[in-house]
């Protein structure tokens, strides 16, 4: 099946975003939010975004016409009767989103394909709201969704051949670079930058450094191109806290820190004061923390088979902008390091220790 025409329900900062990347890319697109005006207000924030782009010189003025044109607005769900694909974008909450992809079902053709965008839930739970449940998979955009180049694709327990073959197709045709992996909470990539970004906390919280120093000390240890508040602060940490909570089936490693909750519950954003000297004993503590807090859930998902060490590295690189991957540093790091540096995470949680392990130092090339 050819996808010409799709719905995004949610027009909220995903929503929004991969509507302008959809239409920039030359399919027409159905936006509809519960809110009032809050799709109309995408609308315009994707015209802005393409008028942006005319004045650097990356868009002509006639395509940026062309895909402001393509962009509309329904007022209820039926205007999603004709969409090829529509994607669920609401809110990272399970009911919520049994909710809408119930009501999704009832409204489109029995061969148009459903997907939710969500980042760490399971597709296969997600799908029993969902009719032919054949069509629906999960396709997770990476913010900003306008310019980010990945997309996870991820196949639940009773997803079709034909829908991820389609899927794949209509990412690549988007301008988009389409990751494949196994359905389990958190996927490939925030499985683990989610506990990367907790394990931050957890320092914050045993006192050891202050957030600007965490992020100057990541900068170093994993090569990114921003620390781990930084980039909380940047989605929202009360966004990345209910991205955490919803990790909490793989176990105790996985449970939010104390700061974590707090501040996400709060819905307040982290204090970043510059670094200044780092004592050289806490920049080597930190790193090591940061470095384990990704590399346990890396292990865990490569002994899951979610994704390879080479998917995992690319979205790490794409998505997240490491300049030192995962899976690349653990190679280059060798095995008795890696073990030295999860070892006391396994410990402290009641994790055994990933098999994964015995494969460090050929992940990459393995």
């Amino acid at each position: 099946m050819s996808i010409t025409r799709i719905g995004i329900v949610g027009a909220g900062t995903m929503g929004g975003g991969i509507a302008t990347a959809t239409a920039q890319a030359g399919v027409d697109v159905v936006l509809i939010d519960a809110r009032a005006g809050a799709a109309a207000a995408a609308l315009e924030q994707a015209r802005s975004f393409y008028a942006r782009a005319v004045e650097k010189k990356r868009l002509a003025p006639a395509e940026a016409e062309a895909a402001g044109a393509r962009l509309k607005v329904a007022a209820a769900l039926e205007g999603l009767a004709e969409c090829d694909l529509v994607i669920e974008a609401v809110f990272e909450d399970m009911a919520l989103k049994n909710e809408v992809l119930g009501k999704i079902a009832a409204v489109v053709r029995a061969d148009a394909l459903i997907a939710t965008n969500t980042s760490c839930l399971r597709v296969s739970e997600l799908a029993r709201a969902v009719t032919y449940p054949e069509r629906f998979l999960g396709l997770h955009y990476f913010s900003p969704a306008q310019v980010n180049p990945i997309v996870e694709v991820v196949r639940g327990e009773h997803t079709g051949e034909a829908a991820i073959e389609t899927a794949l197709a209509f990412t690549r045709r988007t301008g988009k670079q389409p990751l494949a992996c196994k359905d389990q909470w958190g996927f490939c990539i925030n499985r683990f930058f989610c506990p990367y970004t907790n394990e931050a906390a957890r320092l914050v919280d045993e006192g050891v450094a202050a957030p600007g120093a965490i992020d100057q000390i990541a900068k170093e240890a994993l090569g990114v191109a921003a620390g781990p508040f930084m980039v909380m602060n940047i989605v929202k940490p009360r966004i990345n806290l209910h991205a955490i909570r919803n990790l909490a089936p793989l176990g105790p490693f996985y449970a939010p820190a104390r700061s974590m909750t707090v501040t996400g519950d709060a819905e307040a954003s982290w204090t970043i004061e510059p670094a200044g000297a780092v004592d050289p004993d806490t920049a080597r503590l930190v790193g090591d923390r940061l470095r384990a807090g990704a590399f346990l859930p890396v292990l865990e998902e490569l002994d899951e088979g979610v994704a390879t060490p080479a998917e995992v590295d690319h979205g790490a690189r794409e998505a997240l902008k490491f300049g030192r991957p995962p899976c690349a540093l653990m190679d280059e790091l060798g095995r008795a390091e890696v073990e030295r540096l999860v070892a006391p995470l396994c410990k402290q949680y009641g994790h055994a220790l990933p098999t994964s392990l015995e494969r460090v130092g050929s992940l990459v090339q393995g």
